[in-house]
């Protein structure tokens, strides 16, 4: 499948893999919180575009475009602008991205990456025949409070996706029961999950030793039979490069 990246002419946009690492992630003791292999999955479950100048900005909570304050020392070109009101920060992306036939993009702000005082928005785009750019746009949640984002930190994370997938969903509600296998491997899970919680704090004890149950990580079900090979415990995404190959993207 291609992704197409069409900068915009006069721009470079940074755009990178995105990597799983994240600073609150790194802080938690032990850094137990890459043991949560979904959180690592959706941290590099795409591209980011990455800021292009350090900036702050400021929403003094009024309506208007004019509430919204950036400072920096980049040219204007660079920065983000106050384009809607309503405390909206309006990142302009400078290029348009192409997928093939049937394949949007999913566009919002880096997963499991919380900013103090702002949200990023999201959108969902059909970027298969659609000549249009885009922006990103984040929200602030508070304000009176002011921003920064710094030259490199990501502010727009996108991934393909089926178009038709989600309306071709049939959603059912069936009882655990009807599956007896599925449900005795539950029933084993959560009798193990209670025991090893149980034991933990216990000097000595297995659990204590092993630290945290790592069976969904390695791709175990509760008797030890292996998941489908098509189980990852990370990600590696190909960076944008020149159509002829050469050079990063990056």
């Amino acid at each position: 499948m291609k992704l197409i990246c069409h900068p915009v002419p006069g721009f470079d946009p940074v755009i990178r893999p995105a990597p799983l690492q994240r600073a609150w992630m790194d802080a938690t003791p032990d850094r137990f919180a890459y043991r949560c292999l979904p959180l690592n999955i959706a941290n590099a479950h795409g591209w980011e575009v990455l800021c292009p100048a350090d900036f702050s900005a400021y929403w003094d909570g009024k309506g208007t475009k004019e509430a919204i304050r950036i400072v920096s020392d980049a040219h204007p070109s660079l920065l983000p602008v106050s384009h809607f009101g309503a405390g909206v920060l309006t990142f302009h992306v400078n290029c348009l991205l192409r997928t093939e036939p049937g394949i949007n993009l999913w566009v919002g702000g880096p997963p499991n990456a919380p900013k103090h005082g702002i949200y990023p928005l999201t959108g969902v785009i059909e970027t298969d025949w659609a000549p249009y750019s885009f922006t990103m746009n984040w929200k602030f949640t508070r304000p009176r409070t002011r921003v920064k984002f710094k030259k490199g930190e990501p502010f727009c994370f996108f991934f393909p996706l089926n178009r038709d997938m989600v309306e071709a969903v049939e959603p059912v509600i069936v009882s655990l029961s009807a599956d007896p296998e599925f449900a005795a491997q539950h029933e084993a899970w959560s009798k193990g999950r209670a025991t090893f919680i149980e034991e933990l704090p216990k000097e000595g004890s297995s659990a204590r030793a092993e630290g945290w149950q790592k069976a969904y990580f390695r791709g175990k079900l509760p008797d030890g039979t292996p998941a489908p090979a098509e189980h990852r415990t990370k990600l590696a995404l190909k960076p944008f490069r020149p159509a002829d190959g050469t050079g990063s993207g990056e």
